[in-house]
C-alpha cells in the first residue's frame, strides 16, 4: 500500500494528458531539448575560449614563489624588544 502500482501511474499520466494535451507536452519537451543543446554548445565554446586564453597569455614572472613586502627580510634580521646587557 506504500508504493504506487502501474495502474496508479497510468491514471496519473491520463489525467496529465487530459489537462495539458499532447501538443503542449510535445512542445515543452522540444523546448527542453533545444535548451539542453544550447547549453552544451555554450559549454564547448567556453572551453575553447579558455584554452585559447591560456595559450595566448604569457606566464607571469616569478610564479611559484610568494614574496612578502620589500622590508620584511631586513626587519626580521633586527631583534626587537629589550636586550640584556652583557655583564
Amino acid at each position: 500500500m506504500g508504493s504506487f502500482s502501474i495502474w496508479h501511474w497510468l491514471v496519473v499520466l491520463l489525467v496529465v494528458l487530459l489537462l495539458f494535451g499532447g501538443n503542449k507536452i510535445s512542445g515543452l519537451m522540444g523546448d527542453l531539448a533545444k535548451g539542453i543543446k544550447s547549453f552544451k554548445a555554450n559549454i564547448k565554446e567556453d572551453e575553447k575560449d579558455a584554452a585559447m586564453t591560456a595559450e595566448a597569455a604569457p606566464p607571469a614572472a616569478g610564479t611559484g614563489s610568494i614574496q612578502g613586502p620589500q622590508g620584511a627580510t631586513a626587519a626580521a634580521a633586527q631583534p626587537t624588544g629589550t636586550t640584556r646587557p652583557a655583564g
